[in-house]
C-alpha cells in the first residue's frame, strides 16, 4: 500500500499508535545497528559515538523548528527540560496549566511545593491568564484526545500580561507546523511524530530566556570547549543553548541524525496534509458509526467513552491507545487509507466487543 513515507519504513502491522511511539526509519534502525556493532567490536576506538551526529541531530530539529541550532538543547527527556525550568522560577511564582496536562508538563512545578499552580480549561486558556501570571504551560497538541491549543490566542495573552510561555511540543513536532521562536520554551520528545529512538529530546529556549535558566544539570558537555572541559568545573559555559545540553545517549542521536533528515526531506507541510486527510477520513467514517469523535483538524483523533473497544482493536492486529478514557488514534507518513478503513471495520464489527 502506497504511504508519503514509501519504502522509508516497514511497518507489519495496521500501526495507528504514534502518539504512543513512532515508528523508526529503516535508516535509523540501520545506524543504530551500525553504532551497536562499532562498541561491540572496538572498531569506533575512542568514544561510544558522534558529537558530529549529536550535532545534526539537533541541526535537523532547529530546522524543523524554525529556529537557529544555537537556540536549541538536547536531552533525553521532556521532563528534565520542564524541571530545569521549574527550577528556576522565584518561589511563589504562578503557573497556568490546562485541565488533564500530561504529567511531564506539570508534575516538576507541582513537586517543588513553593509554586502557585492553576488550571483552567483547555478551550480558556487564554481567557485564565492574569496579571502576576509567570508561566503559561501547555502543550501544542493533547495527548489525551489530540486536541490542538489556540497556540496564537494564549501566545497574545501572555505578552499582554507579561508571562512567559512553555510549549510541549512532543505531540505536534513532526506533523503540525510550528514556530518554536514563537516561545520562551519549547520541549519535545523525539520518540512520537519525529520519529526518532527513545532518549532523544529538544528544549529550545529564546535569547532573553535563557539568562533566567540555571545550568543545573551542566558537565562537561555544556562546556564551550569540549576537549577543555573534562576535569574541574567547567571554566567557560557553551555561549549557546548548548550550555542546557545533559549527556545523551549515542545510539539514540545516531538515530535521530538519519529520522530528522528524512522529515526535512519530506517536509512538514507534506507531511501535515497527508497525515490529517487521513486523520478526516477516519472521523467521518466515525461518525458513520453513530460514534462521536473529538473533531477538529488533528492527527491525532480522541473518541471519548471508546476505551473499551482497544482490545478488540489489538487483537485485529490494529494498534492504537486508550487514553482518560478515549480511543486514541494518531496518522502519520507510513500510514495508508487501507489502515483507516481497516480500524473502521473492527469498530464497525459490533459483535467483537461482546467476546
Amino acid at each position: 500500500m502506497d504511504t508519503l513515507g514509501g519504502a522509508a519504513f516497514a511497518p507489519e502491522t495496521t500501526y495507528l499508535n504514534t502518539a504512543s511511539c513512532g515508528l523508526l526509519p529503516l535508516r535509523a534502525v540501520e545506524a543504530v545497528r551500525t553504532l551497536a556493532e562499532e562498541n561491540a567490536t572496538g572498531r569506533r576506538g575512542v568514544g561510544a559515538g558522534s558529537f558530529e551526529s549529536v550535532g545534526a541531530a539537533r541541526a535537523s530539529f532547529a530546522r524543523l523548528a524554525g529556529v537557529p541550532a544555537e537556540r536549541v538543547a538536547v536531552g533525553s527527556a521532556v521532563s528534565v527540560h520542564v524541571g530545569l525550568i521549574a527550577a528556576s522560577m522565584e518561589a511563589g511564582a504562578e503557573v497556568l496549566a490546562p485541565e488533564g496536562e500530561f504529567s511531564s508538563v506539570v508534575t516538576p512545578f507541582s513537586v517543588r511545593g513553593d509554586l502557585k499552580l492553576r488550571y483552567a480549561p483547555l478551550d480558556g486558556l487564554a481567557d485564565a491568564v492574569r496579571p502576576g501570571t509567570a508561566l503559561v504551560a501547555f502543550s501544542a497538541v493533547q495527548s489525551a484526545d489530540g486536541r490542538i491549543a489556540d497556540l496564537a490566542a494564549v501566545r497574545a495573552a501572555a505578552a499582554a500580561h507579561g508571562a512567559r510561555t512553555l510549549v510541549d511540543a512532543s505531540q505536534a513536532a513532526g506533523w503540525l507546523p510550528f514556530d518554536a521562536g514563537a516561545y520562551d520554551y519549547t520541549v519535545t520528545g523525539g520518540f512520537k511524530f519525529l520519529v526518532s529512538p527513545r532518549g532523544t529530546s529538544f528544549l529550545t529556549v529564546t535569547e532573553e530566556a535563557q539568562e533566567s535558566l540555571v545550568p543545573l544539570h551542566a558537565g562537561w558537555v555544556a562546556g564551550e570547549d569540549l576537549g577543555g572541559s573534562t576535569y574541574g568545573p567547567v571554566g567557560q559555559l557553551a555561549h549557546s543553548a548548548r550550555r542546557f545540553d545533559t549527556p545523551v545517549s549515542f545510539l539514540s542521536y545516531h538515530g535521530a541524525e538519519q529520522s530528522l533528515a528524512l522529515l526535512e526531506e519530506i517536509g512538514v507541510e507534506a507531511i501535515h496534509a497527508y497525515s490529517t486527510a487521513l486523520a478526516a477520513r477516519f472521523r467521518e467514517g466515525l461518525t458513520g458509526l453513530g460514534l462521536a469523535p473529538v473533531p477538529g483538524d488533528s492527527a491525532v483523533v480522541g473518541v471519548p467513552g471508546l476505551a473499551h473497544r482497544h482490545p478488540d482493536l489489538r487483537r485485529a492486529g490494529v494498534d492504537v491507545s486508550a487514553r482518560a478514557g478515549n480511543l486514541r488514534a494518531a496518522f502519520h507518513l507510513y500510514n495508508s487509507t487501507a489502515d483507516v478503513d481497516r480500524a473502521l471495520d473492527v469498530l464497525a464489527d459490533q459483535g467483537a466487543s461482546a467476546t
